[in-house]
């Protein structure tokens, strides 16, 4: 049996085009937790391969790649070139899916909810039979009743025009990232406060690879993905291949992910 893979995010580098198939960057962090004497898995990038046809079929683009949630379905592979994966596992993907986003969840379920009300309130038989003695009762009432229902009805509108703006500036600032930053970054902090643990120092990062990273850095002037701390120690958990290369370039300052001590 065919080892499987799946994969559920968005893509964390730019759409690379080839000449039968595409290729993007993705990431997952492992299990919280593992078994007692096992030390705990850390995030892991993969570079997926789609065929041009399925590709083109989800409607995604260069841009929009970056910013949907999508599904991989496929199996991992060691056979591609480094210079064409630069992940850690290279996938090929026999299915990809764009998974539908929170906001278009919302809407469709504020939608069913509104259809209910506006059936309830088409008026029935028996209120259109007694429509003409209400209308009956207001001729004899005096002039200013139907002036106070009118301003009622306007204060209620106004009202809800007030409330509906309020609901898009709580949901705006969720939206909003970190600029000229990776996706997911949480912080950003001062290259001196990051603490490398010895069993990193000990390793030597694929040359290669760090090459491809460096290149990116000179390129858009940021690194690729944020680096994996923990909250209060700042002890490196993860991404020393993205710490040595913002040591090699100088940066002052870089891009991290906390990992909370439990």
């Amino acid at each position: 049996m065919p080892h499987k893979i799946t994969l559920t995010g968005s893509a964390t580098g730019p759409l690379r085009e080839y000449d039968r198939y595409v290729a993007f960057d993705m990431r997952e962090k492992g299990s919280p937790s593992a078994p007692k004497g096992l030390k705990k898995s850390t995030f892991i990038s993969y570079t997926v391969f789609v065929a041009k046809k399925a590709f083109n079929k989800t409607g995604l683009t260069k841009k929009s790649i970056m910013h949907e949630k999508i599904l991989i379905q496929g199996e991992p592979t060691l056979d591609i070139p480094i210079d064409e994966c630069p992940g850690e596992v290279g996938v090929i993907c026999f299915q990809i899916t764009v998974l539908p986003n929170k906001n278009d969840k919302e809407k469709n379920q504020s939608d069913a909810k509104k259809e209910p009300k506006q059936e309830a309130s088409a008026p029935s038989q028996d209120q259109k039979n007694t429509e003409p003695t209400k209308q009956q009762e207001e001729e004899q009432a005096p002039v200013s009743q139907p002036v106070a229902k009118e301003d009622t009805k306007a204060e209620t509108v106004q009202s809800e025009a007030k409330e509906i703006p309020v609901q898009e500036k709580k949901a705006e600032p969720q939206k909003k990232q970190m600029p000229n930053q990776p996706k997911g970054t949480q912080d950003v902090l001062s290259f001196d406060e990051i603490i490398v643990p010895e069993e990193f120092l000990k390793t030597r990062p694929n040359p290669e690879k760090t090459q491809k990273v460096i290149d990116f850095v000179k390129r858009t002037g940021r690194l690729d993905e944020p680096l994996t701390i923990e909250k209060d120690s700042k002890v490196l958990k993860d991404g020393y291949r993205r710490y040595f290369v913002a040591k090699t370039v100088k940066m002052d300052k870089v891009p991290v992910v906390y990992e909370y001590q439990k």
